[in-house]
């Protein structure tokens, strides 16, 4: 009998198999005791990767793990950022692994962003510094501590750069393209928004606009005696800002440096600012305005300056409390052109709260003739025209020959300061600490504001008193102009004039047109007891509008400045006028005037009348009833005597 030893065979191999298996797995799990047991002796951190130590891991160390993992995602928010002006993503520069560079940057490559006429230039943008983070941040070694407050400002400077980006696109699509986007006005033919296209093509870059706000917006375009370089600069700097548009802006400042620029240029410079922009009229309230400003070169001699508000991204002590008015995408493209010349497209975007806006003054702020690009061109214009003037070697043939060229600069810095002092008196900005009277006895559009001079040698020292005040009279903004600077015709409105004609005793050209000047006046005296009496007066004009500020001055005094002396102690008090048009389309001739919408209206001009007048010589003493009458009846008897020698209706 033969035995069957098959069914033994099989469950050996069976067993066989079964025991391979189970070496191997038992092989499978000493390898992963000792890598467990390596792990244990080595530990690794999973958020940053670095080394640490069990049980031993510091509260303080453990923070800096977590902000190390914080920094690399906003390091990649910055680097998203950065990839936009790239046109393609710089991850693999943030991963790549080696030692800092000196000087880390990307290259900046501009495109066209709209402007479809311009070629693309290279330029390089630092990061780094400017941006809270640099390159080199991005290597796997744990930065320095930084405090939250740090990590804060690196986020808002990241969201300022997107910012800056968005109205720098808009603004310069809005400066190239023509209709639908901008129509011609049937008033006096300005480009104006159409607000309908706008909301079609653009996503709001601050939000909506506010409850109550209205919104301004217009553009112009003309030729500027400056080249692109030295308007790009003064743009960026502050001081040289407001010394470029002293009648328009009241004050300003910049509150912070993101980006200086690349390669010694303003290219990529982008820097937070505050500014008090102005009306010349006690019934239209400062605009006071934080915003970002960034300037782009866009191609050989084509450069770009974008505004835009972010009260929407940060609330600071330095914002106003209250926000009368917030700027949308607003600013400038600049081109040189082959005469020297620059040509200029300005775009003014705003909206603003129009419930403190006076009634006589809403037309022209609406049609954007208050705060608009008219008048930053109109402005900027005359200005750059003054500046080639004065740099001139050869004398204007209406310029006084007596004066020396250190004369001239003496006698224009003196006007300048009692220009400025004037349009700080009447819209009672931060420039001067005025205190606002409420006083019964004043007539209800006059504004009365007091404040002590101390220590100023530029001004008597005392309680000053400013009493300012605006009328809309029947009379072209030209021909009211021309009566009040004309000296032959200052007795009908001016009690300094002694009762009779002035005569010029200097004379200091700042422009082409003869209203554009420095003069000095003197007054007869009516008998031998009397002296003669000098006045400094500065006019100016241009398609915006104009003003006469004059200021009686010391006769010494003003014999140092003539030869070449220092202005700076001569001791003087503005007073004046803004003159302005009264709306759109208003040809100021006392016509009657239609849109042909509504009913006929007579055309004219907005005046500011304003008086500086020094009422105590000690700045302590108390201000007196008599004091703000006598003021009051000074505005009223003004007003009076221009309208009757205009020979205008009550």
């Amino acid at each position: 009998m033969k035995l069957d030893f098959s069914p033994f065979l099989h469950q050996t191999q069976l067993e066989r198999h079964e025991n391979s298996l189970l070496r191997q797995e038992n092989d499978k799990l000493r390898a992963e005791n000792m890598s467990i047991r390596d792990a244990m002796r080595n530990p690794i951190c999973s958020n940053c990767g670095g080394s640490a130590i069990m049980g031993e891991i510091s509260i303080e160390e453990q923070h800096l793990r977590i902000e190390n993992s914080r920094l690399k995602d906003e390091l990649d928010r910055v680097c998203a950022l950065a990839g936009k002006f790239l046109g393609r993503p710089i991850s693999s520069l943030a991963n790549s692994i080696g030692p800092p560079l000196p000087s880390s940057s990307l290259e900046l490559g501009v495109g066209s962003n709209g402007y479809g006429v311009l070629s693309t230039v290279a330029t390089t943008l630092p990061l780094g510094p400017d941006f809270g983070i640099g390159i080199s941040s991005a290597l796997p070694v744990m930065p320095p501590a930084r405090t939250t407050a740090g990590f804060d400002r690196s986020i808002e400077r990241s969201m300022f750069l997107e910012l800056a980006l968005a109205a720098m696109d808009e603004l310069v699509k809005m400066a190239q393209t023509d209709e639908p986007l901008w129509v011609r006005s049937l008033e006096g033919g300005r480009e104006m928004l159409n607000h309908e296209e706008y909301v079609r093509t653009f996503t709001p870059c601050i939000g909506l606009r506010p409850n109550g706000f209205v919104t301004e917006a217009t553009r112009e375009t003309g030729m500027v005696i400056v080249n692109s370089l030295v308007l790009v600069e003064t743009l960026m700097d502050s001081n040289r800002w407001a010394e470029m548009f002293p009648y328009l802006i009241a004050r300003s400042s910049t509150t912070d440096v993101i980006s200086s620029g690349m390669g010694g240029t303003r290219n990529g410079s982008l820097q937070l600012m505050h500014a008090e922009l102005q009306v010349l009229s006690p019934l239209v309230p400062v605009r006071e305005v934080n915003f970002l400003r960034f300037c782009k070169q866009h191609a050989e001699g084509v450069w770009a300056v974008v505004d835009v508000s972010i009260d929407s991204i940060r609330e600071t002590s330095v914002a106003p409390t209250f926000v009368n008015c917030r700027r949308l995408p607003s600013g400038c493209v600049v081109q040189d052109m082959p005469n020297g010349y620059s040509k200029v497209t300005w775009v003014e975007h705003a909206e603003y709260d129009e419930s403190e806006v006076h009634q006589v003054y809403r037309p022209l702020l609406s049609s954007g003739m208050g705060f608009g690009a008219q008048r930053w061109i109109a402005n900027l214009q005359r200005q750059c025209e003054c500046l080639a003037i004065l740099m001139s070697s050869a004398v204007p043939t209406r310029d006084h020959a007596a004066i020396t060229a250190g004369g001239r600069r003496s006698m224009l810095k003196l006007a300048q300061r009692m220009t400025d002092n004037f349009c700080a008196g009447v819209c009672a900005s931060t420039v001067h600490k005025w205190n606002k009277l409420h006083a019964e006895n004043v007539d209800e559009d006059v504004r009365v504001m007091t404040r002590k001079s101390v220590d100023d040698p530029g001004e008597p020292p005392g309680v000053v008193l400013s009493a300012a005040t605006s009328v809309w009279l029947p009379v072209s903004p030209q021909r009211l102009f021309n009566f009040l600077r004309d000296e032959r015709l200052r007795s009908e409105w001016d009690i300094l004039s002694n009762g009779g004609p002035m005569q010029e005793m200097a004379h200091i050209a700042k422009g082409q047109d003869h209203g554009n000047c420095v003069s000095l006046l003197r007054a007869g005296a009516l008998n031998a007891n009397q002296s003669s009496m000098l006045i400094l007066q500065e006019t100016c004009i241009d398609a915006a509008g104009s003003l006469v500020v004059y200021a009686p001055v010391d006769i010494p005094a003003m014999h140092v400045v003539m030869n070449g002396g220092d202005s700076a102690y001569v001791a003087l008090l503005p007073s004046g006028f803004a003159i302005v048009p009264d709306g759109p389309g208003s040809r100021g001739s006392g016509e009657a005037t239609s849109n042909g919408d509504g009913p006929l209206r007579v055309s004219g001009s907005l005046l500011t009348v304003a008086f500086q007048i020094l009422v105590n010589s000690l700045p302590t003493a108390k201000l007196t009833v008599e004091s703000v009458e006598t003021v009051n009846n000074l505005i009223s008897c003004t007003v009076q005597k221009i309208k009757a020698a205009l020979q205008c209706e009550s």
